[in-house]
């Protein structure tokens, strides 16, 4: 056996616990999903199939896809809201100072709290009595820009992702900044001796060194957006008049709430090739723009 296939089959024997824990924990619950979708079933007792008329029903729901549109608007902030932002801030966060440690830490400090904790600090900012941005309005002389923020159902929404972004810009901002520190110094001497310079450099080496991360920030903003629930469950319940409801709340309500569990794990079925034609989708755009 050629030191090849000697390498090749030990990083297979590696790999083979991870790959089997994914499929157990991943693969296998969601093949069970997708079957219980042909059910209807109410969690405990008998299983009645009607074949796809759990999917029939989703795709005729107008609630699920006024939860859909809400998930895209998520994840339209969080690719055009949260990768920029980090971009931007690791390129000023670049150097080991004490200054950029200190706001990269405060940056981050988000991602350690809990979302329900998050969900409540952001609800007291946005509360139209005792809030933070309410009172400052007031402060700046600005009364007539006040708003009901999270019970007005035409600004609700957008009201909410505000704190998304805000909550998951830090762990993007460490993937670029570990990215661009990774670019080889003698490209950036290269660079250097050539002339190139700010904006040059930055799109002409920097951006296309880091492509793919750039392109793993964004599935994980996909996927990150589509299972959003916690923050908003916890800011509005997906109200006011289902105003803020998302497909994970939307699955949530229909299994856990009035125990339709074979149309929810259909909802969750439906979930999954939504996530999967995004990604594929950004992935051949962001892949004919490289």
């Amino acid at each position: 056996m050629s030191s090849s296939l000697r390498i090749r089959g030990f990083i297979a024997i590696g790999l083979l616990p991870a790959l089997a824990l994914f499929i157990f924990f991943v693969i296998v619950p969601i093949l069970w999903s997708s079957y219980y979708g042909f059910f209807d079933w109410k969690g405990i007792g008998e299983m009645r199939f009607i074949g796809l008329d759990n999917y029939k029903e989703v795709i005729q729901d107008r609630l699920f896809w006024h939860s859909f549109k809400n998930n895209l608007l998520i994840v339209a902030a969080s690719v055009f809201g949260q990768v920029p932002i980090a971009l931007v801030l690791s390129l000023v966060l670049l150097k080991n100072g004490w200054f950029q440690k200190f706001i990269r830490a405060s940056i981050f400090m988000p991602m350690v709290l809990s979302s329900v904790v998050v969900g409540i600090i952001w609800g007291y900012i946005y509360h139209p009595q005792i809030g933070v941005l309410n009172f400052l309005l007031d402060t700046l002389g600005l009364s007539s820009w006040k708003q009901q923020w999270l019970s007005d159902p035409s600004i609700s929404m957008y009201a909410i992702m505000v704190p998304i972004i805000w909550l998951n810009v830090g762990p993007y901002l460490i993937m670029f900044i570990a990215a661009l520190q990774n670019i080889p110094s003698e490209i950036d001497d290269a660079a250097q001796i050539d002339g190139a310079k700010g904006s040059r450099k930055l799109f002409s080496i920097k951006l296309p060194m880091i492509w793919d991360t750039i392109k793993v920030a964004v599935v994980l903003c996909i996927s990150g957006s589509l299972k959003a629930f916690d923050l908003i469950y916890v800011m509005t319940g997906g109200g006011p008049a289902n105003s803020t409801e998302l497909l994970a709340s939307y699955m949530y309500n229909n299994t856990f709430s009035i125990y339709r569990f074979g149309y929810g794990s259909a909802v969750s079925t439906m979930i999954i090739i939504i996530s999967l034609v995004l990604v594929a989708g950004s992935q051949y755009l962001m892949k004919s723009k490289k």
